[in-house]
């Protein structure tokens, strides 16, 4: 196992380093001089020469790229001039909301997602699985953030029960309940898409598994129902149902962005818009490429877990 896991950690890099080439490129070609767009009003030749020479953007883009890339590697992530503060501090905060966001979210279309696949393949053409199919597709046909502003429109506006947007209340609060009420409603509206795509896919996982001949043997055999579902086919279909929890998992974490705009949640989403707003490209870059390492990692993590269900995987 911890072969396996070198393996992947080393198959890690080249995706990383490709991530940090297309970031790079992507925010150097952006059109128009960032130093023109971040003094404003001041932005007269020599300023703008001055804050070019600062920022290193008056080198080729090919040496400010290994600059850049080297400075990160010694974990300096480089300084917000908007925020006048190192890069990786901003993130490192604003990182902490966006996880409890994202984690949140994905436990829920995990455990949400995964009961009704099962539910569904257990009841296979029943009321209960017409239900659920229903309810899926809606889920998954309606957009995250436009699912975010109905849910605010009607618990917020209309029925005044939860809160409209923000992580704690202005005033007072602060404490876990206040975070459980601002919670609910941007983790559900996160939570939708994926939770329709996992129980779409643990249905066919489970359908499939309950078709092989050890389950009609348990059958046969007297084993209870409830037993031959959660004991043998569900651990069996995990296998296949624990990459669409990866995959899930970063759609989450990139759907975090704009649901963190709807609600005005503190995260690194927020924070990247805004910094894209304001040209803060040492904040930009060193947000997208933290996000995405994160996302690496957990990717990692899943392969590890599914190979621990099935050590075929690792040959």
């Amino acid at each position: 196992m911890g072969g396996y896991i070198l393996k992947r950690l080393v198959s890690a890099i080249p995706v990383l380093l490709g991530i940090t080439i297309i970031v790079f490129l992507i925010m150097s070609l952006i059109p128009g001089d960032p130093a023109t767009a971040i003094l404003g009003a001041y932005a007269t030749p020599d300023n703008v020469e001055k804050l070019n020479r600062d920022l290193g953007l008056d080198k080729p883009m090919v040496q400010r790229y290994f600059i850049w890339l080297g400075n990160m590697l010694t974990g300096d992530f480089g300084r917000s001039f908007s925020l006048n503060r190192p890069v990786l501090d901003e993130i490192l905060e604003r990182f902490n909301a966006t996880l409890i966001l994202a984690g949140t979210s994905f436990v829920l279309c995990s455990l949400l997602g995964i009961l009704a696949g099962v539910i569904s393949a257990a009841r296979q053409y029943g009321l209960a699985d017409k239900a659920i199919t229903f309810v899926v597709l809606i889920g998954i046909s309606v957009p995250s953030f436009f699912l975010g502003m109905m849910m605010i429109l009607l618990f917020a506006v209309n029925l005044r029960w939860l809160p409209v947007s923000g992580m704690y209340a202005i005033y007072g609060g602060g404490d876990l309940p206040d975070l459980v009420n601002h919670l609910v409603m941007p983790a559900l509206a996160l939570a939708a898409v994926a939770t329709g795509v996992i129980a779409r896919l643990s249905r066919s996982a489970m359908l499939e598994v309950l078709r092989q001949d050890y389950i009609r043997t348990a059958r046969a055999k007297g084993v209870p129902e409830r037993k031959v579902i959660m004991g043998h086919a569900l651990r069996a279909a995990m296998v296949s149902i624990i990459p669409v929890l990866g995959i899930q998992a970063g759609f989450v974490l990139s759907g975090a962005v704009y649901i963190e705009i709807v609600f005005q949640w503190p995260g690194v989403g927020r924070m990247l818009v805004d910094a894209i707003l304001k040209r803060d490209l040492l904040l930009v870059q060193g947000g997208v490429v933290f996000v995405a390492a994160c996302y690496v990692m957990f990717n990692i993590a899943v392969d590890v877990a599914q190979s621990l269900l099935d050590p075929r995987i690792k040959t």
